[in-house]
């Protein structure tokens, strides 16, 4: 068992950390405080090699697996997760083109995520419906060589600057098994009866773009489809087994990024004239939170590496997702209350780790949800 990362991982690591510091750390504020997308931040990200790393070079990608993605992933948020997002996850539900596309598919959308020509999203959530994907509601009906496609997408990420969307529609509602009503369709945003609304007001990553979007009798060929028709339920299951290890090292790296400014401020900041890195109180809690971040580290790690290894296992990647997020927000929370009332403003980037932390456990599906998962795999 080797737990060494290869040279050239840790080339990766350094590559995008150094991306990070350099690129996120100017705008952090301004893109949090406007909510706004880094269009340039994004397209330098595409040309460093950063986004879609995961996608083979023979359809413009690094060709790399989804543990390099994760390292990656991690680094980039221990700087600024609203920023990470919202430029690797620029290509948020393509794995699905790539998973279960068309070699014409894969062709013709791929390339363009890495070169920083387009952005993808993956619509699913609705606003009555989320965790229970078998009632999502959103449907395409078949006309002729077309399908009409008629609903509405809630809290979709990327929802108003992405070019191409994969819509998790009911195509078959009178099946009499729930796994096999829904088909994925790619849907260019462009086209007629799409109407998206960015959400303004978010408690966190507020740079990532997040929107409702309304399909009103939009038209799209029967040759966008993802796959075979009414088997996106399973489709959707394996593909949140890819990317969950991804958001796990979300959240590593945010709670390790919180982590680094917690043991500079102590070091720095002077009471009852030393610094209060010398109280063995802080210094405990420092203890504990190196250790979660570690734990939630070696899980995401192995957790992502089982998927290079074509071992996919739903329950690790739960575990992984869950108890990363979990981590990050008490990670975050012990690091705003060492920072004391300074913690509270924004002139300290404290306080929006706490705010982003939140949202790992609740998007691409929430820690109970998580647990669901771990406990019926195990009975």
């Amino acid at each position: 068992m080797d737990f060494e990362l290869s040279d050239e991982q840790q080339m990766l690591q350094d590559t995008a950390y150094r991306f990070a510091m350099n690129e996120f750390t100017p705008i952090s504020k301004i893109c949090d405080r406007e909510e706004k997308f880094s269009k340039e931040v994004w397209q330098k990200a595409c040309s460093a090699g950063l986004v879609g790393c995961f996608i083979p070079e023979q359809y413009g990608g690094a060709g790399f697996g989804f543990l390099e993605y994760a390292l990656i992933t991690e680094q980039l948020c221990r700087v600024d997760l609203g920023l990470a997002v919202s430029s690797i996850g620029s290509t948020f539900g393509s794995e699905n083109i790539l998973l279960f596309g068309t070699e014409e598919q894969k062709a013709k959308y791929l390339p363009l995520l890495t070169k920083g020509k387009a952005i993808s999203a993956g619509a699913y959530t609705e606003p009555d419906a989320g965790s229970d994907v078998a009632a999502l509601r959103t449907t395409a009906v078949r006309n002729g060589d077309e399908y009409i496609i008629n609903g509405s997408k809630m809290f979709i990420t990327n929802g108003t600057i992405c070019d191409w969307m994969i819509v998790y529609c009911l195509t078959n509602p009178t099946s009499e098994k729930k796994t096999k009503r829904h088909s994925l369709i790619l849907v260019e945003s462009d086209r007629n009866g799409i109407v998206r609304n960015k959400i303004y007001g978010k408690m966190g990553i507020r740079a990532s773009d997040t929107a409702e979007i309304v399909f009103e009798d939009v038209r799209v060929p029967c040759s966008n489809l993802i796959g075979e028709e009414n088997n996106a339920f399973y489709y959707l299951m394996h593909f949140f087994d890819s990317t969950r290890p991804i958001v796990a090292s979300e959240g590593v790296g945010l709670a390790q990024g919180a982590l680094d400014k917690t043991v500079k401020y102590v070091k720095e900041r002077n009471v009852f004239g030393k610094p209060i890195s010398y109280n063995q109180g802080v210094q405990f809690q420092l203890a504990e939170m190196a250790t979660k971040i570690e734990a939630a580290r070696n899980l995401t790690y192995k957790a992502a590496w089982s998927l290079d290894q074509g071992k996919a296992d739903p329950s690790l990647n739960a575990m992984a997702k869950y108890f990363a997020g979990e981590v990050a927000v008490w990670v975050c929370d012990k690091a705003l209350g060492l920072h004391g009332g300074y913690g509270y403003i924004d002139e300290y980037d404290v306080q929006r780790y706490y705010r982003d932390a939140k949202i790992l456990e609740i998007y691409e599906g929430v820690k109970e949800i998580e647990k669901v998962t771990i406990a019926r795999r195990m009975i």
